[in-house]
């Protein structure tokens, strides 16, 4: 019977967290994602949205047009200006090559709101290569559910006249639904140069809300949420080994 209920369990929305009240945010939705905008840091508190397998076979082409959101208003938003000779990429929250489904979605993938501070070596490399093992379990399971976004400090850095805020690390938490079964995973990377194993960046969920101060997946019934998300099975996830 408990495998029932989790079979028919509504997943609808399931990757929006709960609402914030530690920090600023603007909820905006776009075609392809939601993202919590933080007015303060000019950059996303969080972006959330579901990679199916129909999507990640999408051949759209990268836009490369960075601008800033138009639903962001211009005394809240950065510029492309902020990140030239900054030493950071413009890195994505929400990749574009998940976006390769409908023209808007990759346009809006560009969004500066959906946009983060990111060490190169980072953003070209081992975050680069969660992303593609995303769009792999997406693929593998027909449905991924993502959220992702920075990690600031207290005493944050800055770039640009803006002021646009520096994470320190950024996260991503992924659930899906298998055989009946909710199962949920985290990761965390420090945003500097380094080449490691991915399982090394592997939390549990409940890890990265310590961490981040976010209540992902609040609309999960509360069983299934507490042991999911305190517990981490690679089996699961068929993550690689590295």
């Amino acid at each position: 019977m408990k495998n029932i209920e989790q079979t028919t369990y509504d997943l609808c929305g399931v990757e929006i967290p709960s609402a914030l009240t530690d920090r600023t945010e603007r909820i905006i939705t776009h075609k392809g994602y939601t993202v919590s905008y933080n007015c303060d840091w000019k950059i996303p508190n969080w972006v959330a949205y579901e990679l199916t397998d129909i999507e990640v076979k999408g051949e759209e082409s990268r836009s490369n047009k960075f601008i800033p959101d138009p639903m962001v208003p211009e005394y809240e938003t950065a510029y492309t200006e902020d990140y030239k000779h900054s030493g950071y990429d413009r890195g994505h929250m929400a990749p574009a090559a998940d976006m390769k489904w409908h023209p808007q979605a990759m346009r809006e993938s560009f969004y500066l709101s959906n946009i983060c501070p990111q060490n190169h070596n980072l953003n070209a490399g081992d975050w680069k290569n969660l992303e593609e093992q995303v769009r792999d379990l997406a693929s593998q399971k027909g449905s991924i559910f993502v959220v992702c976004g920075p990690i600031v400090s207290s005493d944050y850095q800055t770039i640009g006249e803006n002021r646009v805020v520096v994470p320190i690390a950024f996260f991503k938490v992924l659930l899906q639904e298998d055989n009946g079964e909710i199962h949920t995973i985290g990761f965390v990377y420090e945003n500097k140069s380094g080449k490691r194993p991915m399982s090394t960046y592997a939390r549990t969920v409940d890890e990265v809300e310590e961490i981040t101060g976010i209540d992902f997946f609040p609309n999960l019934p509360d069983d299934i949420e507490k042991k999911t998300e305190s517990e981490v099975d690679f089996s699961k996830w068929a993550v690689k080994a590295q």
